[in-house]
């Protein structure tokens, strides 16, 4: 299904109808370390990598309020897809700060075509004529594998300006580098890549606090780590329903050893599983009335208040960290069964305590909220 066919299947039923196809992918998820290229096709052709490029240049450009449900229903089906779509899709707003006719060769050129990008920003760059010769090593690079472009990241030498670059290069002068050997989120291929005096146009070079060129929607007003953080968010909560529909089914057919009944007649297991739901609809709730107060409001006033910067921050960090109580939760609950490899717990489990890793999960952002609310002073780079 290519991009235009989106009119005719929402993104949210894409994502409800490929997630069997997903589900049945999850060993060769996990042993390949990317996501399968018949997958990865698929979900492109379903235009669920340009969800939030401009509309101007023929994305999706959906609300974000329905980009979390579509991240969250990926996120259910596997953890490591659906994060793959977000980094993949929240990047692909930065063709709002490139000219159109750049912007459609690298994100629109074909369905397929996705920009890997990185946290590193070490590269280094010297101006020649025409654009720069770019060298480093960049690492965290998620979906790099099937990428078709690579953004490059890191400063400009001897340049008086300190800002940090991207520079846009086809994934095809850069050397993938087999990095990510971890236990959680290995689908998500984040390894490092490195480039070695690539050249690189002045037309595919920009800021990442470039402004953007013509494009005033919401999405281009929310900080990006903040739309990140939304989808990274929704992904958790999707391993957490996920690990509760694991409980429920084995519960329903589990006798633990040294007990007559079955693993749900327990006291235990059915308070563990109520207070699950409960903290798993609790995140789901804040994140969606978050991001619905957040967008309304910047749809209507074309800015986001620091306030509302500040309540997004606290609703994806605090969806993430109750994703991960459930799934640990759960875990615990299931017994010996979760520690096997051929279980979706032990997998969910795995998925989530990378997440917690992650920069958007980090229990500091608690502090810097707090310290937003007393009137202290704060690392804006998290808001």
């Amino acid at each position: 299904m290519r991009m235009a066919d989106i009119s005719v299947r929402s993104p949210l039923e894409a994502a409800r109808q490929l997630a069997p196809s997903i589900r049945s992918s999850a060993d060769q998820i996990e042993e390949a370390r990317e996501l399968p290229r018949a997958l990865f096709e698929a979900l492109a052709d379903a235009g669920l990598f340009h969800l939030l490029v401009p509309r101007s240049l023929g994305g999706g450009e959906i609300d974000l309020p329905t980009y979390i449900r579509v991240l969250e229903e990926l996120g259910k089906a596997d953890a490591s897809t659906a994060w793959c779509i977000n980094q993949g899709g929240v990047f692909a707003t930065y063709a709002a700060c490139l000219p159109p006719d750049v912007a459609r060769l690298v994100w629109m050129d074909t369905p397929r075509s996705v920009v890997a990008n990185t946290a590193d920003p070490n590269a280094t760059a010297v101006r020649v004529e025409g654009g720069y010769r770019v060298t480093g090593r960049q690492g965290f690079s998620t979906g790099c594998r099937h990428a078709s472009w690579l953004a490059a990241r890191g400063r400009i030498l001897a340049d008086d300006q300190p800002d940090i670059r991207f520079f846009l290069l086809p994934a095809v002068e850069a050397e993938i580098l087999d990095t990510w050997h971890v236990r959680g989120m290995r689908g998500t291929g984040t390894h490092h890549f490195a480039v070695t005096d690539v050249f690189v146009p002045e037309e595919r070079v920009f800021s990442v606090t470039a402004p953007t060129l013509g494009e005033h929607g919401p999405l281009y007003v929310i900080p990006r780590t903040l739309l990140f953080a939304s989808g990274d968010a929704a992904t958790a909560l999707g391993v957490a329903r996920s690990s509760v529909d694991a409980l429920v089914e084995l519960a329903g057919g589990k006798t633990p050893a040294y007990h007559t009944g079955l693993l749900r007649d327990q006291a235990l297991v059915q308070s563990d599983l109520g207070h699950a739901e409960a903290h798993l609809r609790a995140g789901r709730a804040m994140l969606r009335e978050t991001v619905g107060e957040v967008w309304d409001a910047t749809f209507a006033t074309g800015t986001i208040s620091m306030d509302q910067r500040a309540e997004l921050r606290l609703a994806t960090t605090h969806a993430i960290r109750l994703a991960v109580q459930v799934v640990d939760t759960l875990y615990n609950a299931a017994g010996a069964t979760a520690i096997f490899q051929s279980h979706p717990l032990q997998r969910h489990f795995q998925d989530i305590h990378v997440i917690s890793q992650h920069l958007q999960s980090r229990l500091s952002h608690y502090e810097l909220v707090g310290r937003f609310y007393l009137g202290l002073e704060i690392d804006l780079r998290y808001l």
